[in-house]
């Protein structure tokens, strides 16, 4: 009986354990994010669209804002979430204004939902909420 109890304890401690973890979205370091962009901006023209991004300062290493339809944001942090403490861990639009690609591993995400094209990332992209109402975009996490 006393063999059981230890058996149980020992169950319970690894679950504890176990269920402790790090939260740290991907591997990407959490950082507050809480950002106010106004779309009449002439800086933003490039997001005045449906399918415009930009690059804006913020998060880990920066933050890709994607323009998804006329009322709908996406905004991912550009570290890349394979091996993301590598210096070059970061992702850049390509050609093609459609995929983020990390040129250190060659990871490929799609910037219209974050999600893995190309491997080796098995994570998608950070992304943090956004609000939209007609003139203000809030970022934030």
């Amino acid at each position: 009986m006393r063999s059981l109890s230890y058996f149980l304890i020992s169950i319970l401690l690894v679950i504890l354990i176990g269920s402790c973890k790090k939260n740290n979205d991907n591997g990407v370091p959490n950082t507050t994010v809480d950002i106010y962009i106004y779309a009449n901006n002439p800086s933003f023209i490039d997001i005045n669209v449906p399918g415009g991004w930009v690059y804006i300062t913020g998060g880990a290493r920066g933050i890709l804002v994607y323009r998804k339809s006329t009322s709908e944001f996406m905004a991912y942090d550009r570290n890349c979430t394979y091996q993301s403490a590598d210096a070059c861990a970061i992702v850049n639009v390509d050609a093609t204004n459609i995929i983020a690609i990390d040129t250190c591993c060659h990871s490929k995400f799609s910037i219209y939902d974050g999600s893995v094209l190309q491997a080796p990332a098995g994570l998608p992209l950070k992304a943090y909420n956004t609000t939209f109402d007609g003139n203000v975009l809030h970022i934030y996490n």
